[in-house]
């Protein structure tokens, strides 16, 4: 029987994002091991590790599979997420499974794309957008991932925006409410045309005021808070339902660490269970056992709202 004894799993990375891992994973009766990034090594008996750290995860994430151990990736880089997706042959053939992009946006997301579909006959466009950041290190990354270029799905191709551009106003679940929100750096697109290819349209944009985008190609003015404020994630998913178009959308107002911690330890708790194939996934994959790990994230406070209007 496969009960939080029989496995060691590992987290590198003590900062906030971290610490909500483990906090889920005791919760769940694991005895997590939390390791610094220059200590990597100490967790090479680990069943499983988290790398809750900052980008980039794909060399470390490749150092443990290598050892024959599972892992669960919070990046939400865009360069490093296509780089995990790379180690794909050498997951397949350690027989080890590896989680990519298991946080709120993408993450979560994915799981919510998965929860919807079943309300359609068929989906063809998917539109998510985020409010806030988790740590310290999240916030270095929003930043950033202002600056430069953004991706997008449209009619079967790749299209390149810059990032900072698009402006649209999104509306979260209370207190965070209405946002304005942009194209960013994000790896959220690629990730959700691999959940399901026939999509047409996939979009990913990120809160930001004025300033942010302004200052976005610069450092940052000011040091980021220890944790941000309650955050958002909105999914909105399109397609067809009784032969009519129909749209669906769904949110969380929650602080974006909590969330990632939440998914993150249950996503490692599926490895854990054995219901995680080898090779490299991502949520709302059909592969994965998506309705666990959401039903667990719901379970353990994270509360879903749906839009309703007319």
């Amino acid at each position: 029987m496969n009960t939080p004894a029989n496995f060691e799993i590992g987290i590198i990375g003590s900062g906030v994002v971290g610490a909500r891992v483990a906090s889920q994973l005791h919760q769940l009766g694991y005895r997590p091991r939390i390791a610094q990034l220059r200590h990597a090594t100490d967790l090479f008996d680990c069943s499983v590790v988290v790398l809750a750290h900052g980008a980039p995860h794909s060399a470390l994430a490749a150092t443990f599979v290598a050892q024959g151990i599972a892992v669960v990736s919070v990046s939400d880089n865009l360069a490093d997420v296509l780089a995990l997706l790379d180690i794909q042959d050498r997951a397949l053939a350690r027989n080890v499974p590896v989680i990519v992009g298991a946080a709120c946006s993408p993450g979560m997301s994915g799981l919510l794309v998965h929860h919807v579909t079943r309300a359609f006959e068929s989906i063809d466009e998917v539109h998510v957008a985020v409010h806030g950041t988790g740590g310290p290190q999240c916030a270095r990354q929003h930043h950033e991932s202002l600056a430069g270029v953004s991706i997008g799905w449209h009619e079967g191709e790749w299209l390149q925006r810059p990032a900072g551009s698009g402006r649209e106003l999104c509306w979260f679940p209370e207190p965070v409410g209405a946002r304005d929100c942009y194209r960013y750096g994000s790896p959220e697109p690629v990730l959700l045309q691999r959940i399901n290819p026939t999509l047409q349209r996939i979009t990913a944009r990120v809160s930001a005021t004025r300033r942010d985008r302004l200052t976005a190609r610069l450092p940052m003015l000011s040091p980021p808070h220890a944790e941000g404020n309650i955050g958002g994630l909105r999914v909105e998913v399109r397609g067809v339902r009784d032969g009519r178009r129909h749209v669906e959308i769904v949110g969380i107002a929650e602080r974006v660490a909590t969330i990632t911690g939440s998914v993150a330890a249950h996503a490692a708790r599926a490895m854990c269970e054995g219901t995680v194939p080898a090779g490299v996934h991502n949520l709302g994959q059909h592969e994965v056992p998506n309705d666990f790990i959401l039903d667990a994230v719901v379970d353990s406070g994270t509360v879903l709202h749906q839009f309703i209007g007319r």
